[in-house]
């Protein structure tokens, strides 16, 4: 029972690694053995693959031959690749053709995109929340004297706090005869509040990234352009948010 006892985790001392001693802290932390053993295996890895290198330098045969001696050239020490001058790969008229493609597939993806904007819209009816609205609703009176006495609240037939909303504003005769107090939860409303903001928040994403389609087809279209095009005065050079501006010599056409 007593040999038990003693080996018992809990009675047992906790062991902790050898520090720096304090005269050689400015060395720096005292180097472990796993330390030691990252830094060994490192060394020895490097010493092998230099090893490798010498053999095979030393093992190469000075006649061998490989394409790759007359395909490439010797620039600044470092091997670079001949550029094939007489072989094209594509032609001015397959990359116009490509171009069109690209210009058709992108006009798809934005006109997708503008639907799904043109849909969201209609969803959320441009709602916002915690900001005055910027549209306005105009009331036509036949005289001056209406006008200095109109009264907003009595025209729409509701109460004078509900004149500011722009939805969810009940007449008189509702707040009369329907019991709206209590109805929906405080938890609904947050979550209803919640699942607006995400939606206009995916309306602004969807916003943004239908202009940058629209930037990247005037891209494609100004490159296209510029193909059948000779004779070109840049105008406005090319940004993130814009494609580049070319002017272009009037010809007359027979």
């Amino acid at each position: 029972m007593s040999s038990f006892r003693k080996a018992l985790k809990s009675r047992q001392k906790n062991h902790h690694e050898r520090s720096q001693p304090g005269f050689r802290k400015h060395l720096g932390l005292l180097e472990k053995k796993k330390d030691y053993k990252l830094r060994a295996d490192d060394y020895h890895k490097k010493q092998n693959t230099l090893a490798a290198l010498r053999n095979k330098a030393l093992e190469k045969n000075p006649d061998e031959f490989y394409f790759n001696m007359i395909s490439s050239q010797l620039k600044d020490g470092v091997h670079v690749a001949k550029k094939g001058t007489e072989e094209v790969e594509v032609t001015e008229e397959q990359k116009k053709m490509m171009r069109t493609q690209d210009i058709k597939y992108v006009e798809m993806k934005r006109l997708a995109e503008t639907k799904k904007i043109e849909r969201l819209k209609g969803e959320l009816h441009l709602l916002t929340t915690g900001r005055k609205q910027t549209n306005k609703h105009t009331f036509y009176v036949e005289s001056k004297k209406q006008v200095q006495s109109f009264n907003l609240a009595k025209h729409l037939n509701t109460a004078p706090q509900l004149v500011d909303r722009v939805y969810n504003r009940p007449t008189l005769h509702t707040l009369e005869t329907k019991s709206i107090q209590g109805a929906v939860e405080p938890r609904a409303i947050k979550k209803l509040d919640k699942q607006r903001k995400h939606q206009y928040k995916m309306l602004a994403q969807r916003v943004d990234r239908e202009k940058k389609m629209y930037v990247i087809s005037q891209k494609i279209q100004t490159r296209k352009d510029l193909q059948d095009k000779t004779k070109k005065v840049k105008v406005k050079k090319e940004t993130a948010s814009s494609a580049a501006v070319y002017k272009f010599e009037a010809k007359r056409k027979r």
